[in-house]
């Protein structure tokens, strides 16, 4: 007779809570990376600053905010084991995930349209400090892009799971995990936007 499966889900959390430490040290670091060339450059910064595009910032702030509270009440939902619900909220979260990205591709494409980009002629001739500000914007924004896509994936897989009962208000420290993982997509966010996009 075999033995039931056992499941280790502090093991699990503690192990997200870890990860996502992890991630906060990398864009921690590119924060105070910013924080040195702000410092060094503070008129350049402004500049260029005053060149972002600020309503497709705000329209992804408001994305990236709702979509954390669906991701929130997903979690509530599988406690009730309301799994039609999960789904709708998760699927939600997943839109609005796909609305942020074609949203950030308009907006680079824009500004590449402009001459605004890594290494470009047009920043190239501009000052130093100009150049610094947009390669570190395509860097961070670019990362935190590619965490929106494994998150997005991430619940797409959840949804799949809880659609086939594999996760349910019994088990569903995975569902707690992804939902923590893009909470933490949201937060990284919310330090991007003022610093790039709200630079006086």
């Amino acid at each position: 007779m075999s033995q039931p499966q056992h499941k280790d889900y502090a093991g699990a959390k503690l192990g997200m809570w870890l990860f996502l430490f992890t991630e906060l040290f990398l864009f921690g670091g590119l924060f105070l990376l910013y924080a040195t060339y702000l410092a060094r450059y503070p008129q350049d910064f402004a500049r260029a600053g005053k060149g972002m595009h600020i309503v497709f910032g705000t329209i992804n702030t408001v994305i990236l905010i709702t979509s954390s509270l669906t991701a929130a009440m997903a979690v509530t939902a599988i406690q009730r084991n309301d799994r039609r619900r999960v789904l709708y909220l998760l699927g939600g979260t997943i839109l609005c995930a796909a609305i942020f990205l074609f949203n950030k591709y308009l907006e680079w494409s824009s500004e590449i349209g402009r001459g605004i980009y890594p290494n470009s002629p047009r920043l190239a001739a501009g000052p130093p400090g100009e150049s610094v500000f947009f390669s570190l914007y395509y860097l961070t924004v670019g990362l935190h892009g590619l965490h929106v896509l494994v998150g997005a994936t991430l619940l797409s897989v959840v949804a799949w799971r809880v659609k086939k009962g594999i996760i349910h208000a019994g088990d569903y420290v995975l569902l707690e995990n992804g939902s923590l993982y893009w909470h933490l997509v949201d937060i990284i966010w919310i330090f991007i936007f003022p610093l790039y996009y709200l630079l006086l």
